[in-house]
């Protein structure tokens, strides 16, 4: 009975689970692109309340207690500069961006896998170096098969992405929403002032 109490008094009006904040290092970029570093607005108005970020853009809305009232943060920025990994982690989104997610045979996008260039039955390891993105029909045509055999040619050497090459690559892929406030931050195709 008590527990049942306690998470009715605890849920949130559905509108505030809406505000993510974006998260810049201290040289206000994002931590990372791809997937954008977001926070919910709990985390954010938590390292703002422990002095951990500083506050640049707020959203409309408030969130209240007994003794005060704030503003949702929108973009946060953290006050100790985080330093980005150097090594970029193997996996299948890490790889899709790599490929600007299109196929490495015909250039498609959506509907995509992966495909070990050396087949794995021919002895072929799972690595930057052998693994690319590919449509489902290409993938099936070629199979187990050799490039030579399928008669296939890849649209470029599949090779390991440094990490600032990645970062790069994310931002050239936007998620589906932006926030108006955030738009300053990420440089998604802007249209400098002269």
């Amino acid at each position: 009975m008590d527990g049942d109490f306690r998470t009715e008094f605890v849920r949130e009006p559905a509108a505030l689970k809406q505000h993510p904040a974006l998260v810049l290092n201290a040289d206000y970029r994002p931590l990372s692109y791809y997937p954008l570093s977001l926070w919910p607005w709990q985390e954010a108005v938590k390292a703002a309340w422990l002095n951990r970020v500083d506050i640049v853009a707020e959203y409309d809305h408030f969130v209240r207690s007994p003794s005060m009232q704030i503003r949702i943060p929108s973009v946060v920025v953290l006050k100790d500069y985080v330093k980005p990994q150097k090594r970029v982690a193997f996996t299948r989104f890490n790889l899709f961006l790599r490929d600007e997610f299109c196929c490495q045979y015909c250039g498609a996008r959506g509907d995509l896998t992966f495909d070990h260039v050396v087949p794995r039955a021919s002895g072929g390891i799972t690595s930057w170096e052998n693994v690319v993105a590919a449509c489902s029909p290409c993938n099936l045509r070629k199979g187990s098969k050799s490039l030579r055999r399928a008669g296939m040619h890849l649209r470029k050497p599949p090779r390991p992405p440094a990490a600032e090459e990645l970062r790069n690559m994310g931002r050239r892929f936007p998620p589906n929403h932006l926030h108006d406030s955030w738009v300053d931050f990420l440089y998604w195709d802007a249209e400098l002032e002269a």
